[in-house]
């Protein structure tokens, strides 16, 4: 025997580990390299993939060690006592071990030859032994003494066995070598005399190799697993600490654990990143965590990059991210797709939409949340981290659409969001995606970001005019801008011609039912013209295309409607066409946006506002008029809706086809080939309401005190980089003095001191107004309104409250029909009528106008109009069917959504707005209960099952009546047994529900085990004397 031989054992350390370390058999291997074919004796061992310090066959037990272990110092005492007694064996030959399927790893010398050599350990021997200390063994090396302790007694020559590994079959020969442990032992005893025994070392190795191939309680595959994921995860952390300029590979997937990258093919399907994508995300800026805003087409990707960035800042550096999206539709889509993503690598998914969200958010000890949420809430819920001194936590902002900085009174709320951000926390990071701009430097200068761009689309896209029957290409190099492409080949009768003057079938009967085509239209009505003219003139064919997919649709559009359906999609519908606008119910559209993703519906005839909202792609896009209503488009909506075109994966072109009028060929030009436009600041847009809510939340958030930290923050905006083109008749300085004056007089803020020493400070109602989100033109008017329901407030019914909740923006889009007001006014109880005469509405006063009559008392209409609108809303409180309230008032169903819509969301504004001012106590519980019922207007039963993003009326009726009657129950069901249970569910669809369900669930336990731990928390520095 070589004494020499060292048999070393490598463990795993979880804290200090090179990444060429990190290349485990879980890592693919063309990226663990050439040299990483495994040649260690366990490689072929499948359960054996990886050891961590969790799995230690030796249980942490570091005497192993050690520059001699403890095989090595069996052996050497062995040697000392054989050395001398050397037997000669030429006449015996050796087993064949081979055979038995294990491999030598003693030296050569030790077998050389047909020397076979007696165990000659003594009593004296083992006794030495006895003196190591055995107290703290673990497992597998107690059983090794327990094995010692039987065979001490029996000293024995025995022939050495070799050393040896188990090859890939060992478990299953252990597991028979077990079973048979005692008879096969009793029969070598007695075929062999005198009677040996294995080495010490021997029954050591054979006692750990037992205890590795035992059954344990947990997985070990799972453990080994989840080792890996932990430490991709602790690597990446070091790796972005330390990362120098030239680094690009930040570890398995991007600084992810390589788990992302199977989640996301799993659910998504991405098997590889776009080379844009990749080199994005390899940016030096994003690597060390600078401000970027990145630009490209539409349907080019730029979302995932997002994501990614997002999972990066939740996983690796534990913190906290805000995504920032224009409307309520896409928040609810987003939150249903990253709900599953959520559940696999523990964080929540929280919605800030309407009337959901709270401020300021639950502080969670144990995971990090993702806020999704629409431009409106995220200011809020940035102004409640602030005022909490929380902001530290947000480390990632990321704001979709970054162009509509331009765009009103909601680009002016974008800005004052990231001008705060920008303002108090220098570690979040900001991440902008938008549309091509042409004055991208002046972003980058507020946001102090790089700009990375490119034109990549997955799909090529051509554009194309058409004038009269020919179609031209469009081609900024050519002089005219339109190059000949080619005329249209499509017979007309007379008939057609006058009813299809512009050719609009022709041009979709090239494509559909094939592939899929969306016509935008100018208006609402429009769309509906359209799609009815197109079905006049369709085959036959086309109704047998789908038929009974379409069929389901209808069923679940009448279902959606408690039996009511609208005349103009039974009669489209079945010829797979569609129309798409705001005049549609929430579910309406969802339904209809499901059917055209899914090929169902071929075509669509819809508005502006598809472009803007969920990604609906089509082969051909038609734009059926360069106008919105009556304003000629601008280019960046023009490159919205033709972006559109082209399905990734599915076409491999897309195309747009502008119709024009002759007399608009000039000013197409400069639609389709002029620059991009430019980005402006929003601040003093309409009169200036920008900038007076930035300076009443800065002063009430005590971001700015006195003037000179007024004017400082204002150099960051903006507005200020914008100011030489924008502040022209008066300075940036002389408006934001002069609005100070503003909130001054209107009782919102107070100034004290003299002119060198001015603070500022917040009044009650100013703090109330900028926490409520409300609207300066209204606060006044809106203390007013609650200060006199106190006076008189109807407790039996809804109706005062649902008044005081109407939102005064929406009266102006509201006029009576006189008679209909009258009949409802009617039905009114006598104290409800009581009440209303008590705001100003009488009866007397409704009857006159019903006859026409001139009424001579002054009446403000406004508070006529409110109450109107109050009267539908508290109608549809107590139907819950909007069909046939949008019946009972003449009403488009549309309209009537978005009224309540609307007045769910004033609704929680208002009651924040109470809960700042301690005279409107007794509207705080009942202002929480009726945002609950706006926000869901349904039976109270369905309400649980509703809060799940995606789950409308129907479906929760659907889910109710099969027993899914709470939210527990439809978190915990399983996703192939309720797209079985309930009718016209796929199981995608099905997924998404239960992961949306499990992610609420989980945030409402959350929310209340914070709570309880907060309950229970000892007081960190106060301390009683007992005295």
């Amino acid at each position: 025997m070589d004494v020499n031989q060292n048999i070393s054992i490598k463990r795993v350390s979880t804290g200090k580990r090179s990444r060429e370390r990190l290349k485990t058999f879980l890592t693919p291997a063309k990226k663990r390299g050439s040299n990483s074919t495994d040649s260690t004796p366990m490689a072929d061992v499948q359960h054996a993939e990886y050891c961590s310090d969790n799995e230690d066959l030796f249980g942490g037990y570091d005497s192993i060690l050690e520059d001699s272990s403890i095989l090595a110092k069996l052996d050497s005492l062995e040697t000392q006592k054989v050395q001398h007694d050397d037997y000669s064996s030429s006449d015996n030959k050796p087993e064949d071990h081979q055979s038995a399927g294990f491999t030598s790893v003693r030296s050569p010398r030790t077998t050389t030859g047909n020397q076979v050599r007696k165990d000659c350990f003594t009593d004296s021997t083992l006794n030495g032994l006895e003196e190591e200390h055995f107290a703290d063994l673990p497992a597998s090396q107690l059983a090794f003494q327990e094995i010692f302790k039987n065979t001490k007694e029996q000293n024995v020559n025995a022939t050495v066995d070799k050393t040896s590994t188990p090859l890939k079959d060992f478990p299953k020969r252990m597991e028979s070598e077990i079973k048979q442990d005692g008879t096969v032992n009793k029969d070598n005893r007695q075929a062999h005399k005198p009677k040996v025994r294995k080495s010490i070392s021997d029954h050591l190795k054979r006692t750990m190799l037992l205890n590795a191939v035992a059954p344990i309680t947990v997985s070990r595959s799972v453990e080994q697993k989840e080792a890996v994921v932990s430490e991709e995860i602790n690597v990446a952390l070091q790796t972005m600490q330390t990362v120098s300029s030239q680094t690009t590979d930040l570890g398995p997937f991007f600084g992810l654990p390589t788990k992302v990258k199977d989640i996301l093919l799993k659910l998504k399907g991405i098997k590889s990143l776009y080379d844009w994508q990749e080199t994005c995300l390899n940016l030096d800026c994003v690597q060390r965590r600078k401000n970027l805003i990145y630009s490209l087409p539409t349907s080019g990707g730029k979302t995932l990059v997002a994501e990614i960035l997002i999972l990066k800042e939740l996983l690796c550096r534990k913190k906290d991210c805000l995504f920032i999206l224009p409307y309520v539709s896409l928040v609810q889509e987003k939150v249903r797709g990253l709900a599953s993503l959520g559940l696999e690598l523990n964080f929540m998914v929280e919605e800030y939409a309407g009337s959901k969200g709270k401020f300021p958010p639950v502080k969670r000890r144990t995971s990090k949340s993702l806020f999704i949420a629409t431009i409106e809430k995220a200011h809020s819920l940035v102004n409640s981290l602030i005022e909490t001194n929380r902001l530290d936590n947000l480390g990632l902002v990321v704001v979709d659409e970054l162009h509509m900085l331009g765009d009103g009174a909601r680009g002016a709320i974008i800005e004052m969001t990231l001008a705060k951000l920008l303002y108090m926390s220098k570690a979040t990071h900001i991440i902008g995606m938008s549309a091509t701009l042409g004055n991208i430097k002046d972003i980058q200068t507020f946001l102090n970001a790089e700009n990375y761009t490119n034109d990549f689309r997955p799909v090529q896209l051509k554009e194309y005019v058409k004038l009269k029957d020919t179609i031209y290409d469009v081609d900024p190099k050519e002089e005219e801008c339109f190059k000949l492409s080619r005329p249209l080949n499509y017979k007309y009768s007379s008939g057609m011609q006058k009813i299809d003057p512009d050719h609009i079938i022709a041009l979709v009967t090239e494509v559909i039912p094939t592939h899929s085509c969306l016509i935008f239209c100018p208006t609402k009505k429009n769309c509906e013209n359209v799609a009815s003219m197109i079905c006049r003139y369709l085959k036959e064919d086309f109704l047998r295309h789908r038929e009974a997919e379409k069929s389901i649709l209808l069923k679940e559009l009448r279902d959606s409607g408690n039996g009511n359906m609208c005349p103009v999609l039974r009669r489209t519908v079945p010829f797979g066409i569609a129309y798409h606008h705001s005049g549609l119910t929430t579910e309406e559209r969802k339904l209809v946006e499901e059917a055209y993703s899914s090929g169902v519906l071929c075509l669509l005839t819809c508005t502006s506002t598809l472009a803007a909202g969920v990604n609906l792609p089509a082969r051909r896009v038609i734009l059926r008029s360069p106008f919105v209503a009556t304003e000629f488009l601008k280019r960046s909506q023009y490159k919205q809706m033709v972006g559109r075109a082209g399905r990734a994966g599915i076409d491999t072109e897309g195309e747009s086809i502008l119709i024009l009028q002759e007399k608009e060929k000039m000013m197409a030009k400069s639609l389709v080939c002029a620059p991009v436009e430019n980005c402006y600041s929003n601040l003093m847009y309409d009169d200036g309401k920008g900038i007076l809510s930035l300076i009443l939340s800065l002063i009430g958030l005590n971001i700015t005190t006195s003037l000179e930290q007024l004017k400082d923050f204002l150099s960051g905006t903006l507005l200020s980089v914008q100011e030489k083109q924008l502040c022209v008749k008066k300075s940036l300085w002389d408006s934001a003095l002069e609005c100070v004056e503003v909130l001054k007089e209107k009782g919102l803020i107070t100034v004290k001191g003299d002119a060198q020493d001015v603070t500022l400070q917040v009044t009650r109602l100013g703090k109330a107004t900028y926490k409520g989100s409300v609207d300066l033109t209204y606060s006044g008017m809106l203390y007013s309104d609650l200060s006199r329901g106190l006076e008189g407030l109807l407790l039996n019914s809804y109706l005062h409250l649902v008044y005081l909740v109407t939102p005064y923006d929406l009266i102006s889009h509201c006029k009576p029909q006189w008679m209909v007001y009258l009949r409802q006014f009617t039905l009114l109880s006598a104290s409800e009528q009581k009440m209303s005469a008590a705001v100003g509405v009488t009866e007397s006063f409704v009857a006159r106008k019903a006859a026409g009559q001139t009424v001579k008392q002054k009446i403000d209409m406004l508070v006529v109009n409110r109450m109107y609108l109050a009267m539908v809303l508290f109608s549809l409180l107590k139907e819950t069917n909007l069909w046939s309230v949008a019946e009972k008032f003449q009403l488009s169903r549309g309209f009537i959504q978005t009224v309540l819509s609307s007045a769910s969301a004033f609704c929680s504004c208002v009651l924040h707005f109470t809960e700042e001012l301690e005279e409107f106590w007794p509207y705080k519980a009942l202002l929480s209960e009726l945002t609950r019922r706006l926000t869901y207007c349904v039976q109270a039963e369905l309400i649980p099952l509703m809060e799940v993003a995606g789950v409308m009326e129907s479906r929760a009726k659907q889910l109710y009546n099969a027993g899914y009657k709470t939210l527990a129950h439809l978190a915990n069901a399983d996703p192939s047994v309720l797209s079985k249970a309930i009718e016209n569910l796929y199981k995608k669809q099905a997924s998404q529900i239960v992961a949306s369900a499990k992610m609420l669930l989980n945030e409402k336990a959350s929310a209340l085990q914070e709570a309880v731990d907060d309950l229970l928390m000892m007081p960190s520095s106060t301390t009683v004397e007992l005295t």
